[in-house]
C-alpha cells in the first residue's frame, strides 16, 4: 500500500503523524503533571500531617513520663500540675489524630490508644493516690503495673507512626511510578517523532533531493559551482539557465528555418533560372534580333509605330526579369579595384540622367570631402545604387527629391568604415513590411520579381558590409550602404 501512496501524500502523512505526536503527548504530560501536583499535596495535607500528629502523640506521652517518681521522692505537687498539663496535652493530640483518621484500621488503632491511655491514666492516679497516704510500698507495687501500659501506649503510638510513615511511602513509590510512566510515554514520544522525522528525512533525501542531485550530475551543473550546497536554489538556477538556453535556442532555430526557407528558395531559383536561361533568352536574342532588321526595313505609319515600339519594350522587360533571376541564382563574381565610392555615385547619376527627368525627380549630393578609395567591385555597387535609386523613384510622385549623402565613420567590428545614404521623401515603408524587404520575391509592385533588394543586398555582403534601411509611414525612406576601408 504504502508504495502507491503518491510522494506528496506521503510527506503529508509523515508531517500529520509527527504533529500527532507532539500534540497527544504534550496534554499527557499536562495530565500527569496535575496528578502529580494532586498525589504530592494529598500527601503532604493528610499522610504528613498525619505523621505529625502521631508523632506529637508519642512526644505527649513520653513527656508524662516521670512526675509520679519525682513527686514520689519530693512530694512537690508542682510536679502533678505539670502531669496534668500533660495529660491535657495528649488529649488535645488524640482528638487531632481521631479527626485526620482515615479508614477503620487507622479509627480501631486510635481507639486502642485512646483505651490503653485511660487504664493508664486510671493506673496512674490510683498510685498518686497511694502516695498521698502513705503507703508507699503498695504505690511502688502498682507503678511498676503502670509503666507496662505506658510502654503499650508507646508500642500503639509508634505503630500509629509508622502507619502514616507506611502510606507516605506508598504515596512516593506511587509518584515515582507515575514518573517513570511519564518518562515512558515522553521517551516514547521522543523515539516516535524521532523515527517519523527519520523517516520523513529519508523521503526527501532519496526522493526529492537524491533525483535532483543525480540530475544536476547528469547535467553537469554540479561540478560548476562544488561550494553550493544548497540544491534548490543550484536547481533554480538551473533551471532559469535553461530557459534563457532554450529561448536562445528557439531564437536560432526560428533563424535557421527562415535560412532553410531562404536556401530552398534560393536553390530553387537557381534550378529555374538555369532552365530559363536556354529556354527563354535564346529564342528573344532571336526575336529581338528580327525586331531591329524589321525596324530598319519596315516603314510604319505612327500607330503601328507605337505597337512596334510597345513590342520592344515589353521584350526588353521580360530580357531584364531573366537577367535578374540568373544573377539572383549565381553569386557574383567581384573584380575588386581600388576605387572611390564618391566615383560611382557621381557614374551613376550621370547613368540614369535621363531616367531621373522623366520621373522629375531632383537629385542632391551631400559630399564634404570624396571617400577614400577602397576594393570594390565597381559595377556591382553601381548596379547596388541604380537598384536603390529606381526604386526612390517609383516609390515617390512627380517632383520628388532624393539625397545622397557621403561620410566616413568607425563601426564595429569592421573598424573604419565609408558610409552612403540614400533617401527619399516618398511614402515610406509599412512598419508591418520592413523586416521583408530584404526577402527574395517579396515585392509591393505590380510588375516586380522582388529580387532587386535581395541581390544589392548580397553585393554589399559580398563587400563585407552591410546594407540597412530606416523608414517611417509617411517620412520617407533611408537606405545605408556600409563598406569596411581596407
Amino acid at each position: 500500500m504504502w508504495p502507491n501512496i503518491s510522494l506528496k501524500a506521503r510527506i503529508y502523512l509523515l508531517l500529520a503523524l509527527l504533529v500527532s505526536v507532539t500534540l497527544v503527548n504534550a496534554p499527557i504530560g499536562i495530565w500527569y503533571s496535575f496528578r502529580m501536583e494532586r498525589l504530592v499535596a494529598g500527601m503532604v495535607r493528610e499522610d504528613v500531617s498525619a505523621m505529625q500528629a502521631a508523632e506529637d502523640l508519642v512526644n505527649a506521652l513520653v513527656n508524662q513520663k516521670g512526675f509520679v517518681s519525682y513527686y514520689f521522692l519530693d512530694g512537690d505537687p508542682d510536679w502533678l500540675q505539670q502531669l496534668a498539663t500533660y495529660r491535657q496535652v495528649f488529649d488535645a493530640r488524640l482528638a487531632i489524630a481521631r479527626r485526620i483518621a482515615s479508614g477503620p484500621e487507622e479509627a480501631g488503632l486510635v481507639d486502642r490508644i485512646e483505651g490503653e491511655y485511660r487504664r493508664y491514666v486510671e493506673g496512674k492516679d490510683r498510685v498518686i493516690d497511694l502516695y498521698k497516704h502513705g503507703e508507699y510500698e503498695s504505690g511502688r507495687i502498682l507503678h511498676r503495673e503502670v509503666r507496662g501500659h505506658f510502654f503499650t501506649i508507646l508500642g500503639l503510638c509508634e505503630t500509629h507512626k509508622k502507619l502514616h510513615r507506611e502510606r507516605i511511602e506508598a504515596a512516593l513509590a506511587d509518584a515515582h511510578r507515575q514518573a517513570l510512566s511519564l518518562r515512558a510515554i515522553a521517551l516514547g514520544a521522543l523515539v516516535g517523532a524521532f523515527a517519523l522525522g527519520l523517516g520523513l528525512a529519508l523521503i526527501v533525501m532519496r526522493q526529492i533531493f537524491g533525483p535532483l542531485k543525480r540530475l544536476m550530475e547528469e547535467a553537469g551543473l554540479a561540478a560548476e559551482n562544488p561550494r553550493q550546497r544548497n540544491l534548490i536554489v543550484a536547481l533554480q538556477r538551473s533551471v532559469l539557465g535553461l530557459k534563457e538556453d532554450f529561448a536562445q535556442a528557439h531564437s536560432e532555430l526560428e533563424r535557421s528555418r527562415e535560412h532553410l526557407q531562404q536556401t530552398e528558395k534560393l536553390a530553387l531559383v537557381g534550378k529555374l533560372a538555369a532552365g530559363m536561361a536556354h529556354s527563354i533568352r535564346n529564342p528573344f536574342t532571336s526575336v529581338k534580333m528580327r525586331l531591329f532588321s524589321l525596324s530598319r526595313s519596315l516603314k510604319l505609319n505612327p500607330v503601328q509605330e507605337e505597337d512596334f515600339q510597345v513590342i520592344s519594350d515589353e521584350i526588353r522587360h521580360i530580357d531584364t526579369i531573366v537577367q535578374n533571376f540568373l544573377e539572383f541564382s549565381r553569386p557574383p563574381k567581384l573584380k575588386m579595384q581600388p576605387v572611390s565610392p564618391s566615383t560611382v555615385v557621381d557614374q551613376v547619376i550621370q547613368l540614369l540622367e535621363h531616367r531621373l527627368k522623366s520621373y522629375e525627380v531632383s537629385v542632391e549630393v551631400l559630399r564634404p570631402h570624396a571617400l577614400p578609395a577602397i576594393r570594390i567591385d565597381a559595377e556591382q555597387l553601381k548596379e547596388v545604387l541604380v537598384n536603390l535609386i529606381i526604386n526612390a523613384c517609383e516609390a515617390m510622385e512627380r517632383d520628388g527629391a532624393i539625397r545622397i549623402q557621403e561620410e566616413e565613420a568607425y563601426a564595429q567590428p569592421l573598424g573604419r568604415v565609408a558610409v552612403i545614404r540614400v533617401s527619399d521623401n516618398g511614402p515610406g515603408i509599412d512598419p508591418a513590411l520592413r523586416p521583408k524587404v530584404f526577402q527574395p520575391f517579396f515585392t509591393t509592385k505590380d510588375d516586380g520579381t522582388g529580387l532587386g533588394l535581395s541581390i544589392a543586398l548580397r553585393i554589399v555582403e559580398e563587400h563585407g558590409g552591410w546594407l540597412d534601411v530606416d523608414s517611417e509611414a509617411g517620412a520617407g525612406t533611408t537606405f545605408v550602404i556600409t563598406l569596411p576601408v581596407k
